[in-house]
């Protein structure tokens, strides 16, 4: 086929442009809006646990006070007052103690009361618990929604590969492609499952902690608080460093999966010329490549965690000195101050996780950006809301002044007109790269034609859909294409509805029959997707059976009886003949000895028919069929 391949992929991968993660995490979540429900029913159970962990510290804080209390209490004489308790520590010289006692809520001589310690670790027990099951039932419900969303996703993925047109795989690389819609798909999911809840839960508790800290006390929370801006900036600043190399990573991986797709399917081709080391230096280039990108990606990443660390500790230290002191001057109790030294932990547990989310974060919305290029690819031209049908099945075909560029600077055919009757055989030929397998897939609709019109009986084919179209066509090409399964079913697939004799007709009229009737299993030989177990030329009559099985108006072969022998070749034509009654077939060929009963041949160069007529009109002609027949056939001339 004429067109762009290979190479242009690498050029055009989309995971080289600059990114933009605030409208991808957007995206994200208005894939998560079909299941808002669950996602309430998950945002109100994550507030629950979060409301009931924010407020037990602050009750165990009070259990801790009611033990301090008393311990102190119980080293105050009995039968005074706490005021004369108070007054007596002062009048010896212990003003700090007695301002500490004045704060406390305590009865001199009394010790600690145990019941009532009681009463506060069970409220404290019940609410770690109540905070333990709505958590559970968030992450029982998270993982439906997530599941849920990648297999929606996936199948949107899946309808959208069945959408683009052909022109999208031709500049595609296959193992970049078959990475984006497995790896990236499976990243993703593992993402959304692992950060979702996390970051949720992080947020909300850095916010239910917060209003904690300031009740308790509003001087130790601005110390606290200023972990957060130290913490935002070094995170912004590692994760704007790290993005491009994730980015990196995925196309990496992508590039790294087409080297090894080619090389295992042409693994014989390389064993054959020798070139086992340059395929290995290859992927060795490619995996250093991704092994760059990856460990930059997990080390700049990596730094976000160990800085936030680094930055509570340092706040833990100051809270805990000013704690100290507010407790001995008695502006807080010893249990405020354990329930705020409690929280400014919390307090940036979460923001730690934040942090350490952030690598994973990255990583998954490379991914997605990178399935989202594929779901925002041009689709084909949609089918006409009121399309046009033939109403016979003739098959007369009409090329009326067609162009055609797969780039738009880069003519190839140009204002080409032929007509091929119903029931005619019309050959195409001509040196390599002269449009032949571009001409029939105009036919097909895989391209759309820029100007004129290509009609079949007498309708536009741009006026009828595209499965019609193609429902009235079959097609051979020369890479003959089998999926894993039996023979029987391979040639089946022609035509589902088709019953066994049927099958076993259209095996019978492409030769199929003969050998099938060797292998121990007959139909039922199971073949992978490589065709393994039959050979090349096996395969190729496998696939004809196919087209036969179609009983298709129009039969298109593209050099389909080039993987077949001499002999196969004469009987395949010759059930050929047969099967073409009242029905139109297009033959691409390179052997000139294939086509001499054609009704028409159409020789072709750069893009224009140059000549067209039966095989002896052309050979008297002397143009450029001729020299094509000579080169040959040279001597074979009469």
């Amino acid at each position: 086929m004429t067109g762009p391949r290979g190479p242009l992929a690498a050029g055009a991968d989309p995971a080289e442009k600059p990114r933009s993660f605030g409208p991808s995490i957007k995206r994200l979540i208005g894939l998560l809006a079909h299941y808002r429900i669950a996602m309430i029913v998950v945002l109100a159970s994550i507030v629950g646990s979060v409301v009931a962990t924010s407020i037990a510290p602050r009750i165990l804080g009070h259990a801790t006070d009611l033990i301090f209390n008393g311990i102190i209490g119980s080293r105050l004489p009995a039968g005074i007052s706490k005021e004369q308790a108070v007054a007596g520590l002062r009048g010896r010289g212990q003003g700090t103690f007695a301002d500490m006692v004045a704060s406390m809520n305590l009865t001199p001589g009394v010790g600690v009361d145990f019941s009532a310690v009681a009463r506060v670790l069970t409220v404290v027990l019940a609410l770690y618990v109540g905070a333990s099951l709505v958590s559970w039932l968030a992450s029982y419900l998270l993982n439906i929604v997530v599941v849920g969303t990648i297999t929606r996703l996936r199948a949107d993925v899946e309808v959208k590969v069945h959408r683009l047109p052909l022109r999208y795989y031709d500049a595609a690389q296959r193992g970049d492609l078959l990475s984006r819609v497995t790896n990236d798909l499976d990243n993703l999911s593992q993402t959304l499952q692992q950060t979702i809840m996390q970051f949720l839960n992080s947020v909300l508790m850095v916010v239910g902690i917060l209003a904690m800290m300031l009740w308790i006390s509003p001087l130790l929370s601005i110390i606290a608080l200023l972990t957060i801006p130290a913490a935002g900036i070094a995170t912004a600043l590692i994760a704007k460093r790290s993005k491009p190399h994730f980015g990196r990573q995925w196309a990496s991986t992508g590039t790294l999966n087409s080297q090894i797709e080619e090389a295992f399917t042409g693994h014989e081709l390389v064993t054959v010329f020798g070139r086992q080391r340059q395929v290995m230096d290859a992927f060795d280039g490619r995996n250093e490549k991704l092994y760059d990108a990856s460990w930059r990606a997990q080390f700049i990443s990596g730094i976000i965690m160990p800085t936030i660390m680094f930055l509570g500790n340092v706040n833990y230290v100051v809270v805990a000195v000013v704690g100290g002191l507010r407790v001995a001057s008695g502006s807080l109790s010893l249990g405020e101050v354990q329930a705020f030294i409690q929280y400014s932990r919390q307090f940036t547990q979460p923001l730690t996780q934040i942090g350490s989310m952030f690598n994973l974060m990255q990583s998954g919305v490379a991914s997605a950006e990178r399935i989202f290029d594929i779901i925002d690819a041009t689709e084909e031209t949609p089918d006409p809301a009121r399309p046009d049908s033939p109403d016979d099945a003739g098959g007369h075909i009409a090329f009326e002044d067609v162009s055609f560029r797969y780039l738009p600077d880069v003519p190839l055919i140009e204002e080409l007109s032929l007509i091929a009757e119903p029931g005619h055989l019309v050959a195409i030929v001509g040196p390599t790269g002269a449009g032949k397998t571009t001409l029939v897939n105009l036919i097909m609709r895989f391209y759309d034609i820029d100007e004129g019109a290509i009609t079949l009986d007498g309708v536009s084919t741009r006026a009828m859909t595209r499965r019609d179209l193609r429902s009235r066509t079959g097609m051979v090409l020369q890479d003959s294409w089998l999926f894993g399964g039996t023979i029987y079913d391979n040639i089946a697939y022609g035509n589902p509805s088709a019953t066994r004799a049927e099958v076993l007709e259209a095996a019978t009229a492409s030769h199929v029959d003969h050998f099938v009737r060797t292998l121990p299993d007959g139909y039922d030989t199971i073949i992978d997707e490589e065709g393994g177990g039959v050979s090349a030329g096996e395969r190729q009559l496998i696939t004809i059976a196919r087209a036969f099985l179609a009983r298709p108006t129009i039969l298109i072969l593209d050099e389909a009886t080039s993987s077949v022998d001499t002999r196969t070749e004469l009987l395949i034509q010759q059930a050929m003949a047969a099967l073409r009654s009242d029905r139109t077939s297009f033959v691409i060929a390179h052997r000139l000895s294939t086509i001499r009963d054609a009704d028409t041949i159409i020789v072709m160069e750069q893009g224009r028919i140059v000549e067209q007529g039966t095989h002896d009109e052309l050979l008297d002609a002397r143009g450029a069929y001729y020299r094509l027949y000579q080169s040959q056939f040279s001597g074979a001339l009469d």
